[in-house]
C-alpha cells in the first residue's frame, strides 16, 4: 500500500487586524478555516491558493509569502495533511461571485475573536497559521518550484 499525505493549500489575508476566514460545514458541524483547499493535478501551489481563495470567498487573492508548510494529522480520520499556507492580499472581492457548496459564508474576526473560539476552528492548523504570520514568518514565493 502506498502512503500519501493530502496536500493543501491556505490564504492568510488581513485588513485592519481582522483575518479573512469562511464559515463551512466539516463532518455536521459548522467551524472555521482560512480559504484552503486541495491541490488539483497539474496545478502549482500560488494557482492553488489563488483559485481556492476566489472560489471559497468571492476574493481575488495575491500571494506575496508563504507563512510555512504545516503536517498534521487528524486524530480522528488519520489523515495526514501537508498545508502550505500563505501570506497576502485580497485585490478585490466579486460578491455576485457563486461560493463552493460547502461554504455556509465568510467572515472577518481579530486575532482574539479566534483565540477565543478554538472549538470552532476546524483544525489547529488555523490558529498556528495566524500566529505564525503575526510573528513576522515570511519565506518568498521563490522557494517554490515547478519542475515539469
Amino acid at each position: 500500500m502506498v502512503w500519501t499525505p493530502h496536500v493543501t493549500v491556505a490564504a492568510v489575508i488581513e485588513q485592519n487586524g481582522r483575518f479573512l476566514l469562511v464559515q463551512e460545514r466539516e463532518s455536521g458541524r459548522t467551524v472555521f478555516n482560512q480559504p484552503a483547499g486541495h491541490l488539483e493535478d497539474g496545478e502549482s501551489l500560488v494557482s492553488a491558493v489563488i483559485r481556492e481563495t476566489l472560489e471559497e470567498t468571492g476574493w481575488h487573492f495575491q500571494p506575496a509569502a508563504i507563512i510555512g508548510m504545516y503536517r498534521w494529522r487528524h486524530p480522528v480520520k488519520g489523515i495526514t495533511y501537508l498545508r502550505v499556507t500563505f501570506a497576502g492580499s485580497g485585490i478585490c472581492h466579486d460578491a455576485n461571485r457563486r461560493l463552493d457548496e460547502s461554504i455556509e459564508g465568510t467572515l472577518w474576526l481579530s486575532v482574539g475573536e479566534i483565540r477565543r473560539q478554538p472549538q470552532m476552528l476546524r483544525s489547529p492548523l488555523v490558529l498556528k497559521s495566524i500566529e505564525d504570520y503575526l510573528a513576522g514568518t515570511r519565506y518568498p514565493l521563490s522557494v517554490l518550484a515547478d519542475i515539469e
